[in-house]
């Protein structure tokens, strides 16, 4: 038996409101819209992963979902423009990633990361 493929669902009255953000900030392309669904998703391969916290880290809350990209820097020009939440700032961590958490559109808070050095 293998896990495939992990993906989080989050609860949401209009799920096409999120489209933006997820579009706009993080660069996911839109693969399937029924209405009442919508998924987003990346070209690159991944594995699938799960964690479990008792904190985010430097004392940080525990974030609902963690996504690693290849330019942070990017994204988080990309978040502050689009006026989204931004619930703990750019950062280099101790463990060696540079991260900042944002609220998206459904309140959900993203541990945002890149690993560096």
């Amino acid at each position: 038996m293998a896990v495939k493929r992990i993906v989080p669902d989050f609860a949401f009255e209009n799920p096409e409101d999120v489209r933006a953000f997820y579009e706009n900030v993080l660069g996911l392309k839109l693969v399937m819209n029924q209405g009442w669904i919508v998924t987003f998703a990346s070209d690159l391969p991944t594995t699938a992963q799960i964690s479990i916290a008792s904190e985010g880290g430097s004392g940080a809350p525990v974030p609902d979902v963690s996504i690693e990209v290849d330019n942070i820097d990017e994204v988080y020009r990309n978040a502050k423009a689009g006026k989204y939440e931004i619930a703990y700032e750019l950062c280099n961590e101790p463990w060696g990633v540079r991260r900042f958490f944002v609220r998206d559109p459904t309140g959900r808070l993203l541990n945002i990361l890149q690993h560096i050095g």
